[in-house]
């Protein structure tokens, strides 16, 4: 990226790239409670994670799917979530981002 370039030029996954993750597959860090998104009008979630982790289920539009192995680990989703739906804690064992630069 050359000095003319602006971060706010580049994609999501372009920006998102100059992080490392180490995802905890067996035990994800993120879980919603289905029942509870299904009763949310706002999906909230949907615009305010920065790191795009929840996207609307193709398969019914009042499930939302989680991408754990994408946090940023800000919480974000969790504090804004109305119905209380979002269990959020912090990977285990050193696991989850590892910002390479900054």
């Amino acid at each position: 990226m050359s000095a003319s370039d602006s971060l706010f030029d580049l994609s999501l996954e372009d920006r998102l790239y100059v992080n490392r993750y180490e995802a905890d597959t067996d035990h994800p860090h993120i879980e919603i409670d289905c029942e509870l998104c299904r009763s949310c009008k706002d999906k909230v979630c949907l615009r305010i994670c920065p790191a795009g982790v929840y996207t609307p289920d193709p398969n019914d539009t009042e499930l939302i799917l989680v991408s754990h192995e994408n946090c940023l680990e800000c919480g974000s989703c969790r504090a804004v979530c109305t119905e209380e739906g979002v269990r959020w804690r912090y990977p285990d064992g050193g696991r989850g981002i590892k910002y390479r630069f900054g």
